[in-house]
C-alpha cells in the first residue's frame, strides 16, 4: 500500500461520504425505510472518520494518552481498522441485509452505536474532548436510535439478532484494544 493512501485515506472517505449522501435519494427511493437507514450507516461513519482522523488526530491522541508517546498505533494500523474493520464489516452488512434478511444490517448499527458510546464514556470519564465526540453525540447515537426502533417497528431482528451484531461490532473494537496496548506491550519490552 502507497504511504499517500495510507495516510490520507480519510479525505477519499469524507468527500465520498457527501457523494453517497447526496446519491442516496436516488439510489434508495424504493428501499424499505430499515435499508436506508442502514446504508447511511457508512456516509455517517465516513463523516465521523474525518472529524476523528483528520491530521492524524486520533493515532495522536491514542499514542499520547495510552501509549505515553510511543508509537502504539501505526498508521498501518489506522489505515486498516478503518478500511477493513469499518467499510468493509459495514458494507459487508448493507449487503448481507439487503440481499438475505435486514437483520444482518444490525452489525453496522451497533458498529456505530457502539463507538458513539465509547468515546461519549470516555470522554466522560477523562473529563475532556476526543477526537470524535462530536459526530458521535450528533451523528452516531441519534442515528442508532432511530433505526433500532424502525427494526423493531418493522419486527425486523429477534433478540438474538441484536445480540449477534453486538458481539461482532463489541469484538471488532476489541481487537484495536488488543492491538493497541500489544503495541505498547511489545514497545515498553524492546
Amino acid at each position: 500500500m502507497g504511504a499517500r493512501l495510507r495516510d490520507n485515506w480519510v479525505y477519499g472517505g469524507c468527500l465520498a461520504a457527501w457523494l453517497m449522501l447526496g446519491l442516496s435519494p436516488v439510489l434508495a427511493r424504493d428501499w424499505p425505510m430499515v435499508l436506508l437507514l442502514v446504508w447511511l450507516q457508512l456516509p455517517v461513519y465516513m463523516l465521523h472518520q474525518y472529524e476523528e482522523h483528520d491530521d492524524d488526530r486520533f493515532r495522536r491522541f491514542v499514542n499520547a494518552m495510552i501509549g505515553q508517546g510511543m508509537d502504539v498505533l501505526t498508521r498501518s494500523d489506522v489505515f486498516v481498522i478503518n478500511i477493513v474493520g469499518v467499510w468493509g464489516f459495514i458494507a459487508g452488512a448493507f449487503s448481507l441485509a439487503a440481499l438475505v434478511h435486514p437483520a444482518w444490517g444490525l452489525v453496522a448499527v451497533y458498529l456505530s452505536l457502539v463507538n458513539g458510546v465509547g468515546h461519549g464514556l470516555q470522554a466522560a470519564a477523562m473529563r475532556r474532548c476526543n477526537p470524535g465526540l462530536l459526530t458521535s453525540i450528533v451523528l452516531f447515537i441519534p442515528l442508532g436510535i432511530v433505526t433500532l426502533v424502525v427494526f423493531a417497528h418493522d419486527h425486523e431482528a429477534t433478540p438474538m439478532h441484536h445480540a449477534i451484531a453486538l458481539a461482532v461490532s463489541l469484538g471488532i473494537h476489541l481487537v484495536i484494544v488488543v492491538r493497541v496496548l500489544t503495541g505498547r506491550a511489545w514497545l515498553a519490552s524492546n
